[in-house]
């Protein structure tokens, strides 16, 4: 099994949305920011090539759509996600799966694209046509019926036609979608996040997504903003920890620009990053 991470672009966001309640005195030492305090994010998606040929995608970006409506995040250098799946000989219509942590804009705007339908109307396509897109049935939920603290984080155009066309695979519960990739459901940072697990002979990776989202965000209080219920966004963080320190897994981070895996070990009921 071969796992490759691929970053498709970076933006900005506010420090004090990226650690709540963490004074920039405590998380500036771990994360750098520029002197309007916005810290460099990352966006990163992973591809996995199974034993059995199946073509992985987890996650996959902001896209273009959108960029232009949320200039506050400064997008830059974006790249074209095919133009990076084809560096590895692999186009969009090879995948076979698509998950998805979440539905928010920077984790799956790239799903679909604009054309034109008719002289002005615009629809939207699948970029990923012969995919099975995985999402867990409460963050479809979210999706549909956005709360007030999410509705600006969701966009139809990018998720509606895969419903439409039949291509999204809701789970309700932890679920195996191959012998050796289990994907897993989390809450906090909003409702059933998937977080895939990837075993491998040796080790087992961890695609954070947004429960950990940066290196720094180890400590289990440093809590985005972000997160609609910081309390179980805690409760959750401390589950995954204690499994990755007690059974040696590497954490890979969707949104760190310096970091893109660790491990962690715990000491004394405190999480330590370790370099791999």
């Amino acid at each position: 099994m071969d796992i490759q991470l691929i970053d498709s672009g970076f933006f900005y966001a506010d420090g004090g949305a990226m650690f709540g309640a963490i004074p920039k005195v405590s998380w500036n030492r771990r994360y750098p920011c520029n002197e309007r305090n916005e810290c460099v994010l990352a966006l990163r998606s992973a591809l996995i090539t199974t034993d059995d040929n199946r073509l992985i995608l987890i996650d996959n970006g902001a896209g273009i759509k959108h960029l232009k409506q949320l200039s506050y995040y400064k997008f830059f250098d974006t790249h074209d996600l095919s133009e990076k799946l084809s560096t590895y000989g692999i186009t969009p219509e090879q995948i076979t799966d698509v998950v998805f942590t979440h539905l928010h804009f920077d984790h799956c705007g790239y799903t679909t694209f604009e054309k034109k339908k008719g002289e002005a109307e615009l629809c939207y396509s699948s970029r990923f046509s012969n995919a099975k897109h995985w999402v867990s049935h409460a963050q479809w939920e979210s999706f549909i019926h956005p709360n007030a603290l999410e509705n600006s984080s969701y966009f139809i155009e990018d998720m509606q036609v895969i419903a439409d066309s039949h291509q999204l695979c809701l789970i309700d519960k932890d679920t195996l979608l191959c012998p050796q990739i289990e994907l897993r459901l989390f809450n906090g940072h909003t409702q059933g996040q998937i977080v895939t697990y990837i075993k491998e002979d040796t080790d087992t990776y961890v695609y954070c997504g947004d429960v950990i989202p940066l290196e720094a965000s180890i400590s289990p209080a440093w809590i985005s903003a972000y997160d609609i219920e910081p309390v179980v966004s805690y409760n959750e963080k401390i589950k995954m920890l204690d499994e990755a320190a007690e059974q040696n897994q590497i954490l890979i981070f969707s949104h760190d620009a310096y970091h893109p895996m660790s491990k962690v070990k715990k000491v004394n009921n405190i999480y330590i990053k370790q370099s791999i």
